[in-house]
This record gives C-alpha cells, structure tokens and sequence, in this order.
C-alpha cells in the first residue's frame, strides 16, 4: 500500500477513514474459474506430492473497493494472507485454522497491519477435484518405480514433511499422501482478514475468531456475516489517545485500548510470548543486535510466532525506530531479498523437518540468525553486550518472575491454560487428539472447554439460546465455565501489564543512558532548509564528548550505537523538532527525562554506571487496567442491512458469498459517535498521520530526510506488490548505489576524524578521535565490505563472502606460480644509508598477507580471518590495492557473481577502490593495536658511520627493542654481524631500543648512526637515531644508550635514503646538545636564550595536553619526555646555555659534571642557604637530591653522563621533584664556576618561571617506560 501526502479523506462511507478501526475486510483463498495454477515465485517442488506443493491464492473480495489515501495494494495482501499460497487437505488431515498477522511498510516507513484467520473450505468445484486427480495420477506414475524400490527410505523422507500425530502407521501415511476423487473429500484453505491503521491484534483475532465461528456452527449467526463486517468497517472507531473502547463481534463483545500522549506507544502483541519462546538472555541478545543494526533473520514454523517476535523486540527500541528493511513475514516468492546487502529484520517461515545447517543464506558474516521454534540463536562476531546487562537482565527476571514467567524461556509451549493462551489457533487445540478428525465433527463445546480464549463464546452462547452442541452440561461444568470466562479475562489484562511493566524497563534503560543527549546535539543552522541542505555534511552530535562522558563499561557498545541509522534519526528529528511539531515518541522520552531531573535531581553531566532501577511499574499498569475496567466509548451494535433476501444463504462449513453493495459504502450521518467527536478526532488524526507518517508536506525534506535515512527511499522497504524482472533489477540498482554511497560515507568520516585539526578549520567538527571510535568505524567498514563481497553471490560457500573469494583466488595464483606473477614489492629494492648496510626489501602481496593471517592460531572462523587481514591491508597501506588484484581476476568473479552484483559492476567497483584508495592518506594501527598476544617477526639492522669508526666491534654488542606493549629483553648480536632477525610477541607501536656492548677487546670504540626495526608483518619500520659513541674514554663514557623511535612514513627511494642518515639536528638522546660543546660536525648552532625558553614551555605544555587527551588516545608520553623536542632536550638546553667551554677546561665538560659537583658540595657542607625561609624543606630537598644521584650513578649500568641526566629529568618529572631541585642547582657555589655570568641558571627571574612552567605538570601521574630507569632503585 502506497502511502501519499495527501490529507486523510473519507472513504466510501461518511466517517472519515483515518478515524476508522479497519480500513479493509479481504477474502482470500481459489478462484475457481482459474483452476489450479502452480505458484511458481514460492518455490515449487514438483517432487512433493500435489496435496504438499503450493498453488496460487488470489483476492476473492475486499471491501470497500478502495480509500483514497491508503490504496489498496492487492499483490501485497494476497502475498501476506498467503505467503505459501493455497495448500490443500483431505478428510484425513489437521485442518485447524491458523490465525497470523503481518505487516506492510510504506516507501515513507508507515505502517499498514493485516489480521488473518486461515481456514479450510470444502471444495465443490468437480473442475479442481479432477485436476488434483490427474496430479495425482502423473506424480504415483513419475514415482512409483522408486518408492517401490525403496519404501522405507520414502516414508523416512515423507515423515518429515508430516503434521505431528500423523505418522502412526504406514497404511495411515500412505493414506496421507494421495487422494483418490470417489473416496476423498478435498479441502482448499481460504482466509479472511482485517486490514487496521493501528496493530489492535488482539482485537481482531477474537472478531475474526467470531466469524469463523458463525461459518462452522451448526446454527446460522442471529445477523448476516454483512451485518458484523460493514460495522468493524464504517461503525467502529479508532479509540482516540488515551481512551478504551467496545465493539460487538458475533457473539460477544471485544475490548481495546489506546495509550495516552504521554505513555508509551501502542503494543498490542504479548511480550510474554516472545520472552517464553525466545528465554530472556537471548530476546536481549538479539535486542542488541537489533539495535546495533545488524541484519537479523528470524526463522520458525509458524507465521504469527514471527511477527511476534519481531514486532515485540522493535516495540523494546523506545524511543528509538527501526529504519531499514522491515518484512517480519518473507513470502516465498521475495527469498532474493535475503542477498540485500543492507540491514534487515526479516521473518522466513521454516520447513518442516528442515534442519538448520540445510538452510544456505546468502551472508551470514554480520547475520543474526534466530531460531524460534528451537530457543536458540547464532550471534555475529565481535558482538558488544548491552550496557549493564547483568542487572538489567536481573530487572527483568523479577518482572516475569511476578507474573508466573519463566526467564530461561519455555521451549516447548503448553497448549495448557496456563501456557500461551493467544499464540496462533492451532496451538489451542490439541493437535495430537484432534489431527486425523475433521473440525466438523468436534463439537463446539470440545473446542472450547481447553481453551481459555475462546471459553467466552460458550458463556455467551448459552446467555443468548444460540444452540450448541453438548449444552445440558452439570451445573458444576457451567459454574466451571464462568471460571473461564473470568480467567480469560484476568489473563489478558495481566498480558497488557507484563507488556506494559516488561517495556518500561526497557525504556528507563534508554532514559538513565541518554539522559543528557541534548547537551551533545549540534545545532548550527539556522533554518530548516540550510539544514536539510546541509544536512550530510554536518556532524549533529558531539560523540566524542559524549563518549567521554560515559562510564567506561559502556563505550564498546554506545561507540557503535551512536552510529546506526535509528540514532541519527533520533537525532535528526531532535534537531527538526525546533522548526516542527516534535516527534511523537521524541516528545514523550523528552518528558521523561526531564522527570527524572527534577525527581532525582541529578546534575546534567553526572554520568554514573550505578545501576536504577525503573520506578513505574505500577503506574504504567494502573492506567492500562483503568482504561479495560472502564469503557471510555461503546461502538454501535451490528444490525440488520438493506439487504437483497434470499442471497448469501447460510451453509454450514462454507464462507457465504458476501453482498459487495452492501458493504462498500458506509452508513449515513446518523453515528452517534460521528456526530458527536467526528470533527475534533479528524483534525487529530489528520496531525497524528501527518505527523507520524508523511510529515512536512515539503518536497526538500521528504527528498533530504529519505536521503538521510536510507541508502535511497525505495531501499527501505521491498515493494511487495510488483515483482516484474524490471523491478527486481531496479532494486539491485538501488542496493549497488546505496553500497558505493555507504562506502564513500564511511571512508570520508574515516579521513575526517583522523586529519586533525585541518578538518576542524574546514567546518568537519571536532577532530578528535578515541582508539574505540577508530575501532568502531573499522569494524564498520569491515562490516560494509563483508556486505559488498555477499551481494549476488552465485553460490555461498562459508560464512565469510570475502575471505571465500581470497582463498579461490590463493588456490588459483598457486596454481600458477608463474614468475611473471611476483609479489608487489612495499617500496624500493633496498634501504641503504651511507655505511653501505642495508634493511632487505620486504616483498609483500596479497598473497603473502593471506598467508600471515592463516599462520595466526588465535583466529579460529572465516569472518575472523576477513576481518583481521582488512585490518593488515589497511595498517599496511594496501587495502585498496590487495582488492584491486583480487578483482583483476575477472573469470573468477564471473564465477562467483550474478550479472547484478556489486562487484561486476565495473564504474561503481572503480569508485569504490577509489574510496578506499582514500584511505591511504592518514595512518592506522588497527592490526597491531587489536592481535596483541601473537608472535610477530621483527628485523633490526645497526648502521654505524664507517667514515668515523669501525664497522664491526671485537666486543659483545646487544639490543632490546621496546613498545608501547613490551619488550624484547636484552638479546646478543651475532659477532660481525649488524644485522639480525628476532620473533616475540606483538611489542605494539615500538618506542626505544636500548643498544650497548661490554667494552671487550681492542676494537670497543662505535660510532653508530641509527638502528632500524622492522615488523615483517606490518612492514612498519622504525628508525632509532643515535649519532654518538659507545665506548670507554670516548664522547661521554657510556657503553649503552637509549634511543627514541619514531616511524618512517615516507615510501620513495631518496627520503628513505634521507632517513636513514641521522641528521644532526636529530641525534638520539641528546646529540643535538652535545655537539653544541663536542663538536663531531663542526658544526654549532646554539639556540638564544628566548629559543631555549619557548622550547621549555613548548615541552612541557606538549604534556599538559597529552594528559588532557582520553586515554585511549593518547601517544607516546616517552617522545615527550626523551624525543627530539621533549622535556629532556629543552632542560639540557637550559644548563648547556652559558656553560664554560672546553677550552677553558681543557677537556669535555659534562651537565653531569656540574651534577655530581653540586651534589658534593651539599654532602660536605651543612651551610643553609641565605635566602631559603624553610630550612626543613631545603634540608628535604638536598637529600632527595644527593640520594636520586646516587643511586643514578650506582646502578648497575653502563650509562654515560648524558644518559644519566635523562634519567634524573625523567625520575624527577615522576616524583613531582623538579621544581624542588632547580633552586637548588641555581644557588650552588658551583655555579659560578661552570657557569657565564650571562647564563640563564644565573638568572633569577628566568629560574623563578622555570619553576612556575614545571609546577603546571605537577598535577599529572606520569608512569615512566621501564627501559627508561631499568636498574635504577629509588
């Protein structure tokens, strides 16, 4: 049914339609004047027996003929009423009738509700009879030979496909399975249905329940079948907001209500049933997955428990909706729709007997997969678990527990009164007594008596005289009935307070998450249409902030919440709602929360994962039990119609031909109800349809919101009524635009959060990024690419489409192994600085990637695998790349792809690498970041400068390679040797390597340049500069050194080169520094003392934002420390300045000289300083200082003087003892010794700020590297 902008008219009658409680009453079932006519769209097994295969249900009637606004969509209802088609029985078989409910969404994602009672009918056609003959008669001759030969395996086979009860001898299955014209009595089911605006389910069950009835009683109704069809029709209104309303069906009267404004939306299918069927640790499971947008499959025999499910866990997403495909019941024929490559909630009905693993879907990477009937369910990897869910699972144990509810589900239902009153009709008779007996021949009283839902009719039947079978009953059975009736009564009202109760909880959980969202919404334009113009460009919500603001067990699921379509549409119509009407599910969890502020009083941005429990319960269940007890409006009873005599004659078993001008027009103004509210309830409808379904009639926001919420406005909804061959590639075309839409959303949002500042000054909001938003996007694009790699598959084959198509193409370019064919190579042949020493050429491929992956045991499933090498190629670079060869092998696509798929589609492919090409532009680590325990091969090759000194050593050199994840411990270098290979567990990002030798033998002087390390997986690499010796009576003594990493980005020939020399203004720790006093270069450019200061204030508020970043996203604090332009370097700029030069001392003066000097004189000397007020704590302050040196200059390592003054600079950084010890220095006789008047220590004002500047990192812990302070015990 096609929703239009157009105002709500009036239908055929003088109420206006949208005021109506059904828009439609539909018959459905076999045109005889056609015959039998195969339905081929539902998979037609010519293999079955003619009595098991499907044929093609029509529209017999519907009335009225049509309603202006909301169209008839025949093709739809008949597909719904009959998603398998006609089905056929004889005398021999269950004909229990069926009641189920189904859902048709518009393009706009309004909603149409159908009711449908299925049933069987007699056939009195002798054309039908006859052509189900000669099917029969062509199936035993195709057949014979076989089921002959192999009887026993037959009936194996045909015992699967039978009703339960039905399989107790061989003489009643053979029976079974054929129909014989002169001893047989075929039936043919046939439906009647009731198409609603509003999902009154329960309702329509019991007045369509009452039709059936009237049809197979043994008595006519006391009105024509017309009298009860045109009231629900034109005479029975919708009950407005708030209000309770009675209606008269056959043979007793049916209750409904509607919530008020301010209640939660209405949700007339029982919770109970789903939380039975499905257990509540599961519903909650797939509740998250729903949330999460994922696609989700529900699988089950039985139509209704479908649309049961699904419709009770969209109800739970308060006050968030659902905005993708929506078909909670798939006919046969739309099976296709399986392979779209979107997010769906679907609804497949299982075979019988159909085992679970048989069941080939097209993708199941990001699948949610349901089994109803089983209680059992198959979850997507990587899956968050809902904020809490321990104690909100706990919540909801003691709600069901209250009302009799098991948490853990009932997997097998009871047809009991205590067990699923309402479920579906079949389950209310016992299927075991009653399944090789005709439904004629149960008498009405049978029916009843064990069944609560219906005990109704009976009570009613006997107040009215209407005759029944059975009725001079014991007076004890009729008080027994009255109990019934009661019982009935009482169990529905508690089904709408467990509703009521189970979905409050679920709505307090959205309320206490997001209680303070609308502090995060961005609203920066300032009219509507700049803003829907604008509108994909704009960032609406702060998610960062908001992220921050979380408690932390709650990020790995919000960080991927805040990004589904449903959340930005809450979102968007937050933002819309200050030019319109609010939204109104927006409206009423506003209300809510501000509720809950002024009830808990809780300031704005406390955030706390305390859990609350939800406090109104019992007021949510009042209202709803005010409103049954009092009827607020009573709809006109059915009565006789100007009506023809003498047609639609009652006979018994058979649904009358019904008098179509009687029933499509309404009565004339002469309702009370009409007369009386007509007008007022009109102009509120039409704003509730105006509002919920159209919206603005605005032709800018239907194209930008439709945009916004979808991949396309007919992607959001399969259109059931047209399935021409045109239509379905039409709609291929649309999930081909929406998958390169998607990609380019996605990769753009990747460039933007990642750019930095550049993309703030462009207007693309904050720049910053936590490690779990990067995380989040990643597995996003993973998710989009598994999508991509399942659409028009020709054959599935494991749950990963992706990893599927690498392993072909492994197995292919194997096969092969042409040389023509090598690998890729990442960079040039070689890496060589001026020593001549060079980092081999690291081949990579795409291949070789696959293989890196296969080799990691921690990965155990195929989708795993996918997503682990998507996350190599992306670290590495070569994503887009490694796609584009896989793709080059067309003769396999063609293989593995319909003609319509995405990745045959060679413009929109070409777009798509391109995006992904994009990527290329900023650095990720979400391979070495994610696999941490695996064991990674790593390469490091020491380059020494040959001009200056040896190249190969007589003493024991040795290494340890650092990162932010660990280290390697100390490991020997072969002798002679500068180069070796070394494998440990994933070290993470690398930060130091700490590099020296024992000083043995006559060659123990080396000058090294750098050291580079290289992850032979990532092919990341990293160069340690260092520019100094290493050797006794050489540079500053030291035989082991520390050097800072940092990564090589540049990929051509000439800057690797480059980079491999260190140059001298980047000499590892602090080489810059020395060679302004030890000269290697010549070369001395020393800084004035305005640079020295501004590199001080640089360095340190450098760590002052590193601490005010989120954690997950903070760098590495030991760069700032110990880097080019850290800490360390700033303050070894500040005690170089005014240093005496070598000339004066004749020989190489150290930092740590003037140290260890300063030190001695405070050991020798008792003398308080003049100036110091508080001699306690310049007594404290000398001793910390003496002691710290100490145990510097004790430790058990071979570290020169500079590289002990790191360590000072680092240790006192950590203990917050800096700005103790600098006035110390300042003060000390010895200064004016080693130090120029001109020198900055000698300043006081210059001190005094030094001081203040290195208070300001006071406030922060700082935890320091341990290959920083290895050895050093303070």
């Amino acid at each position: 049914m096609s929703g239009s902008g157009a105002t709500p008219g009036p239908g055929s009658g003088s109420s206006p339609a949208a005021c109506r409680f059904a828009h439609y009453f539909v018959l459905c079932g076999i045109d005889a004047d056609s015959g039998l006519e195969p339905d081929e769209l539902a998979g037609e097994n010519f293999d079955q027996s003619p009595l098991r295969r499907t044929f093609k249900s029509k529209v017999l009637a519907h009335y009225p003929q049509n309603i202006e606004w909301n169209p008839f969509d025949q093709d739809a209802v008949n597909m719904l009423c009959m998603p398998k088609g006609l089905s056929f029985r004889t005398q021999t078989d269950n004909k229990d009738p069926q009641f189920h409910s189904f859902i048709i969404t518009r393009e706009d994602g309004s909603r149409t509700y159908g009711f449908v009672l299925t049933f069987y009918e007699e056939v009195t056609s002798k054309q039908i009879c006859t052509a189900m003959q000669t099917l029969y008669q062509m199936h035993n001759a195709e057949h014979y030979s076989s089921v002959y030969a192999s009887s026993s395996c037959s009936m194996d086979s045909l015992a699967s496909s039978l009703d339960e009860g039905d399989t107790t001898s061989l003489l009643k299955l053979q029976r079974y399975n054929s129909y014989d014209i002169s001893r047989d009595t075929l039936y043919v089911s046939k439906s009647i249905c009731l198409i609603t605006p509003l999902p009154f389910m329960q309702a329509c069950k019991k007045f369509l329940i009452q039709l059936y009835k009237a049809v197979t009683s043994q008595q006519p109704p006391p009105l024509p079948l017309e009298s009860y069809i045109h009231n629900i029709l034109y005479e029975v209104p919708l009950p407005p907001p708030g209000r309770s309303l009675k209606f008269y069906g056959v043979y007793e009267p049916v209750v409904c209500q509607r919530p008020g404004p301010s209640e939660l939306p209405l949700s007339d299918y029982p919770l109970r049933e789903a939380f039975e069927l499905l257990g509540l640790e599961n519903l909650v499971q797939v509740f998250t997955c729903v949330l999460l947008e994922m696609q989700i499959l529900l699988y089950s025999q039985d139509y209704q428990r479908l649309m049961t499910v699904a419709e009770g866990i969209t109800t739970l997403l308060f006050p968030f909706q659902w905005q993708h495909v929506y078909v909670p019941i798939l006919p046969a024929s739309l099976l296709h729709f399986l392979d779209a490559p979107v997010p769906y909630l679907m609804g497949l009905q299982s075979k019988e007997g159909t085992d679970r693993s048989k069941l080939e879907l097209p993708q199941e990477a990001n699948l949610c997969f349901v089994d109803i009937d089983n209680h059992f369910i198959e979850l997507p990897e990587e899956f968050p678990q809902f904020p809490n869910k321990v104690d909100f699972i706990q919540e909801l144990s003691e709600v069901l527990v209250q009302f009799g509810i098991p948490p853990e589900g009932s997997l097998h239902c009871s047809d009991s009164t205590s067990k699923l009153k309402n479920l579906v009709l079949k389950d209310l008779v016992n299927d075991k007594k009653n399944g090789n007996v005709s439904t004629n021949n149960i008498s009405m009283y049978e029916l009843l008596k064990g069944n609560e839902t219906l005990a109704r009719l009976q009570a009613l039947a006997k107040r009215t005289g209407v005759a029944v079978e059975k009725m001079d009953l014991s007076a004890s059975l009729g008080e027994k009935d009255k109990d019934l009736k009661l019982q009935c009564e009482e169990a529905e009202l508690r089904d709408y307070q467990l509703n009521v109760q189970l979905r409050e909880v679920f709505a307090n959980r959205f309320t206490q998450m997001f209680a303070d969202y609308e502090a995060f919404v961005i609203q920066t334009a300032q009219d509507m249409e700049s803003w829907l113009t604008n509108r994909e460009q704009m960032q609406n919500f702060d998610k960062a902030s908001f992220l921050s603001d979380q408690p932390e067990p709650y990020l790995p699921f919000l960080s991927r919440f805040i990004e589904t379509q449903m959340f930005a549409t809450f979102i968007d119509n937050k933002i819309m709602s200050q030019w319109e009407e609010k939204d109104p599910l927006l409206r009423v969890f506003d209300s809510r929360i501000d509720k809950i502020r002024l009830y808990n009083v809780r300031a704005p941005t406390l955030r706390t994962s305390i859990y609350q429990k939800c406090s109104t319960l019992k007021e949510a269940a009042q209202s709803i039990e005010q409103r049954l007890m009092k009827m607020d409006h009573t709809a006109i009873h059915p009565h006789l119609l100007d009506m023809k005599i003498g047609q639609g004659k009652y006979e018994q078993g058979f649904f009358p031909k019904l008098q179509s001008d009687v029933l499509a027009t309404g009565p004339t103004n002469n309702n009370r109800w009409v007369n009386r509210s007509a007008t007022a309830q009109r102009r509120k409808e039409r704003l509730r349809q105006h509002s919920e379904h159209v919206g603005l009639d605005n032709d800018l926001r239907e194209k930008y919101m439709q945009e916004a919420r979808s991949l396309g406005k007919n992607l959001r909804q399969p259109k059931l009524s047209d399935l021409s061959p045109a239509v379905i590639a039409q709609t291929n075309w649309k999930f081909v635009e929406g998958l390169l839409k998607e990609c380019r959303m996605k990769t753009k949002r990747m460039l933007v959060e990642k750019m930095g500042h550049e993309a703030v000054e462009l207007g693309h909001g904050e720049a910053n990024i936590t490690g779990l938003e990067e995380n989040t996007l990643i597995a996003s694009l993973c998710d989009l690419l598994e999508r991509i790699w399942s659409h028009g598959l020709q054959v599935k084959q494991g749950k990963s489409a992706l990893w599927s198509h690498l392993i072909q193409f492994q197995d292919r370019e194997e096969k092969q192994e042409h040389l023509a064919e090598s690998p890729v190579a990442l960079g040039p042949e070689r890496r060589k600085s001026d020593s001549g020493v060079m980092l081999p050429t690291l081949r990579v491929s795409l291949i070789q990637d696959m293989r890196h992956i296969q080799n990691m045991s921690e990965i155990k499933t195929d989708v795993g695998r996918a997503r682990a090498w998507i996350r190599l190629s992306l670290e590495k670079k070569l994503l887009s790349q490694h796609l584009k060869q896989l793709l080059s092998n067309q003769p396999l696509t063609k293989k593995l792809y319909k003609r319509y798929a995405f990745l045959r589609c060679e413009e929109e492919r070409e777009q798509f690498l391109y995006h992904l090409l994009s990527l290329n532009a900023v650095d990720y680590f979400c391979f070495t970041s994610v696999f941490t325990t695996i064991m990674i091969p790593y390469r490091s090759v020491i380059i020494p400068i040959k001009k200056l000194s040896n190249a190969i050593i007589t003493s024991n050199p040795w290494i340890c390679v650092s990162g932010e994840l660990g280290d390697t411990g100390v490991m020997q270098i072969p002798k002679n040797l500068l180069e070796m290979t070394f494998e440990c567990q994933n070290l993470g990002k690398l930060t130091t390597v700490q590099i020296g030798h024992d000083n043995s033998g006559l060659l123990a002087k080396w000058l090294v340049d750098c050291v580079m390390v290289r992850n032979e997986i990532t092919g990341h690499t990293y160069r340690f500069p260092c520019g100094r010796w290493l050797g006794k009576g050489i540079d500053d003594g030291s035989l082991e050194r520390i050097l800072i990493g940092e990564l090589m980005t540049s990929t051509s020939d000439e800057d690797l080169v480059k980079q491999c020399r260190t140059p001298p203004q980047q000499k590892s720790p602090t080489t810059a520094r020395r060679l302004s006093i030890t000269s290697l270069t010549g070369k001395n450019n020393k800084p004035n003392a305005g640079q020295i200061q501004e590199g001080i204030g640089e360095a340190v508020n450098n760590i002052v934002k590193h601490f005010h970043k989120p954690e997950k996203e903070r760098g590495s604090l030991t760069v700032l420390l110990c880097g080019e332009n850290g800490l360390v370097a700033a303050l070894e700029q500040v005690f170089h300045h005014g240093f005496k030069s070598a000339r004066i001392f004749h020989k190489n003066v150290f930092i740590w000289d003037f140290i260890e000097k300063v030190v001695a004189y405070f050991e020798t000397t008792d003398q308080i300083l003049d100036n110091e007020d508080d001699v306690l704590i310049q007594k404290s302050s000398c001793k910390t200082f003496c002691h710290y040196v100490n145990a510097i200059n004790t430790a058990p390592r071979n570290i020169g003087k500079d590289g002990k003054f790191q360590i000072l600079v680092c240790l006192g950084t950590r203990d917050r003892l800096l700005p103790q010890w600098i006035p110390l220095l300042a003060e000390c006789p010895a200064i004016t010794r080693m130090y120029e008047e001109s020198a900055l220590l000698r300043d006081r004002m210059t001190v005094n700020s030094l001081i203040r500047i290195l208070q300001t990192i006071q406030d922060f812990t700082i935890v320091l590297e341990g290959s920083l302070i290895k050895g050093v015990d303070v």
